[in-house]
């Protein structure tokens, strides 16, 4: 330690300067690769996935009012609810039909259209307050690229009589 003393005292003051600046340097381009450089990286990161995480939360608040609502709803009892799974069915047409066997309702579905099926599957869950427990879908031998349509059968649980 000594002998570095001795030769920094013996550098003239404008080569102190200089070493010093050096030194300096090296300890900010340090300080900017180790610290400050991933710190920026990350908060520009966080700033383009803020969107798109609200937009997350905003759906995921929607998911939660609409479980809150359709648990808030009472139930149905048994005639109700296959009342308005057969009104919901009809909605599809004659491409639709429906079966009951104890609690279990059976939907055979042939070239049914996909927004037509879409549709009728929402107000099942909507009115009838039904899920389906099994499906079985294949696209229909005359579905088109324009016009999707679907062939197979829908099972559904009934509430307990």
């Amino acid at each position: 330690m000594n002998e570095l003393t001795q030769r920094w005292n013996a550098l003239a003051s404008r080569e102190r300067s200089l070493a010093a600046a050096a030194v300096a340097l090296i300890v900010l381009a340090l300080l900017w690769w180790v610290a400050i450089s991933p710190a920026l990286s990350k908060l520009r990161a966080a700033q383009e996935a803020s969107p798109k995480l609200q937009a997350q939360v905003q759906l995921m608040r929607a998911q939660a009012n609409e479980a809150a609502n359709l648990k808030a709803q009472r139930v149905l009892s048994y005639d109700e609810s296959l009342r308005a799974l057969a009104s919901s069915i009809k909605t599809v047409g004659a491409g639709a039909t429906l079966s009951v066997s104890n609690e279990r309702a059976t939907v055979i579905l042939k070239a049914v259209n996909a927004d037509a099926l879409a549709l009728m599957l929402s107000q099942v869950r909507a009115n009838a307050r039904l899920v389906p427990a099994q499906v079985k879908l294949q696209q229909s031998a005359g579905s088109s690229a324009d016009t999707t349509a679907w062939d197979g059968q829908l099972v559904l649980n009934l509430p307990a009589r």
